[in-house]
């Protein structure tokens, strides 16, 4: 176990007497080393969580708010500009494109077939940076022949390309007269990054492999969802360079993940000609009143701010001839489905081409069944002037291994690097560039906007109620009251006083200068009764007030949403409330940063002139941010703080969740220069916590 930190302040006899004035001198002792995760008789007490709907009613009052406006198009003039525009809001959400660099494309072997061959293929789509693939190709062709080439990418399928439906229709196409390219997303098939074994991963499925790589990017600056869309086009760049393809019809197709994939190609890449997003267009309110999570690189970073939605993937390609392919009973949203639908006849119609956009609903659940993927060939036929077809050829599927491109179906056995390794050589490289700030104020003005702190979190006294006493909690103190801080619409942050006097206490009594202010780690309710050393902070707060609180989406605010005990899983609500909150542009730990500040302002109001702010594990981070923005923060105490965000970008198992990351912050600091900008505030840092150490109970 580390060792608590020695004073952070050139002066030891003005720290001894900061401690003694607030009557915590004894908390040296009671964080030593070998007492510091004593424990407390387990209490029969559950921990408070009385308010499990507030963060689901919240964000639905800010996607609701954010909503595209409902447009109608008066002119063809007002439909061009507004793809335009959309194309920039696009750009801007998902960041630009990198640098073209050299694809060269590798065939590893040839399976010739009845009709069709299919040639299993490596390309670089960053340098040193593989992607596998299948090309399915009819077979004599003759010279000169040319045939419209399709893309194809693919959903959370653990064996990638190799699943039945993704080759059916890759195979189909190629009987039918087409060139298809079906790839393999990173983190499937033969780009999983934590294989143990063929379609094996030690990942909680490939979603927690999507969830597990895009935090460490989130942090350099980068967005996953950029990295997939990349590879997307690198795979069309791949089939330009194919001289059996027709560069005057090129499509692209993919369900659930890959339908995202394909949205995101109609979003950022104008070369397509036509477009199948199967099971995936719906809007975004559907998916969060539905509480339907999704992967890291389904949320692009201020999408929602931006004031975008699904239908706006389309209509950055429109006027250009797309189908939305659906199915009933999906967990998708049909009706969302409809609706988008619905937006974008209007822009085809101002568009003149009302004829290019097709909605097509099957009978299935979630997947790529024969009806749609008929659908699919029908409209590609149509768009690229081909005979229609109406059932879809006989097929024969290969086996998971003879579409391998790669030795034991893994590319890295070709050389490929992991993307966690790609991305911490991006660190690296920030790292070193990394601009110095002229003084600790430029650190914080640059700290808040990459928190997104708004001015309200730097001004306004927050309104309050009080609870109804609940009886004896088993707290260190006599009595105890609760007060629900409002700190934005929606949201209260339920904050404990602890009072020597039996019962219940209304209005916090004025005129007492001091206070200690608790941030809990899971529940401040819990974490009263069952941590010794919290215990003994409260019974020596001397002539200083004792609070406690939980952020927003911690402790007695837990969500109830996303299934029952999933609140930590890769899917849990703790990663649905932090994926939507980047999408809002307003990161988690923003959102708990700013809840701080105004809980802050609030105990200001009662009259409290010195604060001792203190936080645990995930309330460790919000303590550390939002005390460099308040002076009346007078000395700073951390326990389990992460020690810095590189840790998590060098170590491919970390485990800290999502609602811990800052979008970019390693592009400008890292943590220990945040605890360094502390020392003024007499920071003692006990017990850091590593990159495997931030979900623990």
């Amino acid at each position: 176990m580390n060792s608590v930190s020695n004073s952070t302040h050139p002066s030891s006899l003005r720290r001894r007497d900061l401690l003694q004035q607030i009557g915590l001198i004894g908390l040296g002792a009671a964080l030593a080393p070998a007492r510091l995760m004593a424990q407390a008789p387990a209490s029969q007490l559950a921990p408070f969580n009385r308010f499990p709907a507030m963060m689901q009613d919240w964000l639905m009052d800010q996607v609701v708010r954010q909503e595209p406006e409902v447009n109608d198009w008066k002119s063809r003039e007002d439909a061009e500009r507004y793809v335009q525009d959309v194309r920039r809001r696009l750009r801007e959400s998902f960041g630009p494109f990198p640098e073209t660099t050299p694809l060269n494309a590798k065939i590893t072997r040839v399976l010739e077939r009845d009709g069709y061959r299919v040639e299993n293929l490596v390309f670089e789509s960053r340098p040193g940076y593989l992607v596998s693939g299948n090309l399915y190709i009819p077979s004599n062709l003759s010279a000169g022949d040319r045939r419209p080439g399709i893309v194809g990418l693919c959903g959370h399928s653990s064996n990638g390309k190799a699943r039945d439906f993704y080759q059916s229709y890759a195979q189909a196409l190629a009987r039918l007269g087409y060139i298809c390219l079906i790839i393999d997303p990173i983190g499937q098939g033969e780009r999983m990054q934590w294989p143990t074994g063929w379609a094996e991963t030690k990942m909680q499925g490939t979603t927690g492999e999507h969830i597990q790589l895009g935090n460490p990017l989130c942090l350099t600056g980068e967005f996953l969802g950029t990295w997939f869309a990349w590879d997307g086009s690198r795979a069309l760049d791949y089939l330009l360079t194919r001289p059996e393809v027709d560069p005057l019809h090129l499509g692209v197709t993919g369900l659930s993940g890959g339908g995202t994939q394909t949205a995101w190609m109609m979003a950022l890449d104008d070369r397509w000609t036509m477009a199948a997003p199967a099971c995936f267009i719906t809007t975004l309110r559907h998916n969060a009143e539905n509480e339907l999570p999704a992967d890291t690189e389904q949320c692009p970073p201020g999408f929602l701010k931006l004031r975008l939605d699904h239908s706006d993937c389309i209509a950055a390609m429109a006027p250009k001839p797309v189908i939305l392919l659906a199915q009933e009973k999906d967990f998708f949203d049909v009706r969302g489905t409809v609706a988008a639908y619905e937006r974008l006849k209007k822009l085809y119609a101002a568009l003149g081409k009302p004829e290019n956009l097709q909605l097509y609903i099957g009978p299935d659940p979630h997947t790529m069944s024969q009806p749609l993927r008929e659908a699919m060939y029908r409209f590609f036929h149509k768009a690229s002037g081909r005979q229609a077809i109406e059932r879809e050829p006989a097929l024969t599927l290969e086996k998971d291994e003879d579409l391998w491109t790669a030795p034991e179906g893994d590319v890295r056995n070709l050389g490929s690097s992991p993307l966690l390794k790609i991305n911490a050589g991006i660190h690296a490289e920030l790292k070193r560039k990394r601009p110095a700030f002229a003084s600790p104020r430029e650190l914080v003005t640059r700290l808040n906007s990459l928190l997104a702190l708004t001015p309200e979190n730097h001004n306004q006294i927050p309104s309050y109620r009080i609870l109804r006493s609940r009886g004896n909690r088993q707290y260190p103190a006599k009595g105890n009251t609760c007060y629900m801080i409002r700190t934005e619409e929606g949201i209260e942050i339920p904050c404990i006083r602890l009072t020597e006097e039996a019962g219940f206490i209304s209005r916090p009594a004025p005129g007492i200068p001091k206070a200690v202010l608790y941030v809990s780690h899971r529940s401040a309710d819990a974490e009263l009764r069952s941590q010794d050393w919290l215990k003994k902070m409260a019974g020596e707060a001397g002539d200083a007030v004792f609070y406690a609180c939980d952020l927003r989406g911690i402790g007695d605010t837990q969500p109830d949403t996303c299934g029952a005990n999933q609140f930590e899983r890769p899917y849990g609500s703790h990663y649905f409330y932090a994926a939507h909150s980047l999408m809002l542009g307003r990161p988690l730990i923003g959102q708990r940063t700013g809840d701080l500040l105004s809980v802050i302002r609030w105990l200001i109001a009662q009259g409290h002139q010195e604060i001792h702010l203190v936080g645990s594990g995930w309330g460790a981070l919000p303590v550390a941010f939002a005390a460099l923005n308040q002076d009346a923060v007078k000395h700073v105490t951390l326990k389990h703080a992460l020690t810095s965000y590189e840790t998590l970008v060098d170590d491919p198992d970390y485990r800290w969740p999502d609602a811990m990351m800052v979008p970019g912050i390693l592009r400008w600091m890292d943590l220990p220069d945040v605890y360094a900008a502390l020392k003024p505030k007499l920071l003692l840092n006990a017990d850091p916590w590593g990159s495997k150490d931030g979900m623990n109970p």
